[in-house]
């Protein structure tokens, strides 16, 4: 009995390639930021011809993996198909939606990390509570942010959760514009590090209803001082 074939055609060639590159990102061999191959090389190195490259790298482009500078070369610019997909919806959307989506993922993270959290996780989040202590203190702002921003990607970690890991990860270009926006509010920097403070500790003390519960706040409060500030721009 003869199976009904069919020969490989151009589009399952370029698909081929495509997923090939895009496994190489997904991989981390080709990481955000890196200027691929030339396009020579990736020819020699694949078995085929330029056309098939280019609508490859064409169709990684149109789906947010790969980014072209002209007279620069292709750079990753996502590393991964869902990540480019999270990004682009994010930019559509507003900070409060942002925070809403926020609120959901960090509550879920802070039940499963005070039931799932290690000693490196504690002395993760506990480091960067200090990191952040220092900022405030000190009055800057920018490193309070980037401080604010990895304590809170510790405390996701602490979930040991690889799909909300990866969800959150991607909204972390988000995560600066909303902490940005609350550093320009009248919320103080003391308040944030004092619900910080409850938050890591009842994940410490595997308090779920605590740790969610200062999540709860922490955005509640975020929340209404920037529907404060849109108001007073209207």
């Amino acid at each position: 009995m003869f199976l009904a074939l069919q020969k490989p055609n151009r589009l399952s060639l370029v698909e081929q390639v495509a997923a090939q590159l895009e496994s190489l990102i997904e991989s981390g061999q080709w990481y955000v930021g890196m200027r691929i191959p030339a396009e020579p090389e990736l020819v020699a190195e694949l078995g085929v011809s330029r056309n098939t490259l280019r609508e490859a790298i064409r169709a990684l482009v149109h789906a947010g993996l790969l980014a072209t500078k002209q007279g620069d070369g292709t750079y990753v610019c996502s590393a991964s198909a869902l990540g480019a997909v999270l990004k682009r919806r994010i930019r559509q959307s507003n900070i409060l939606e942002t925070l809403e989506v926020r609120y959901a993922l960090e509550r879920e993270a802070a039940c499963l990390a005070a039931a799932r959290r290690t000693e490196e996780d504690i002395e993760a989040m506990r480091s960067h509570l200090l990191v952040c202590d220092t900022a405030m203190k000190s009055g800057d702002l920018q490193a309070y942010t980037e401080s604010d921003i990895r304590l809170h990607q510790a405390i996701v970690q602490a979930a040991h959760n690889s799909v909300l890991i990866e969800l959150y990860e991607h909204m972390t270009e988000a995560l600066h514009l909303s902490i940005n926006s609350q550093s320009e509010c009248t919320l103080h920097l003391e308040t944030h590090q004092n619900i910080h403070q409850k938050l890591v500790e009842a994940i410490v003390e595997k308090n779920a209803a605590e740790a969610m519960e200062a999540v709860h706040e922490y955005i509640e409060k975020v929340k209404g001082e920037i529907q404060l500030e849109l108001e007073e721009e209207s």
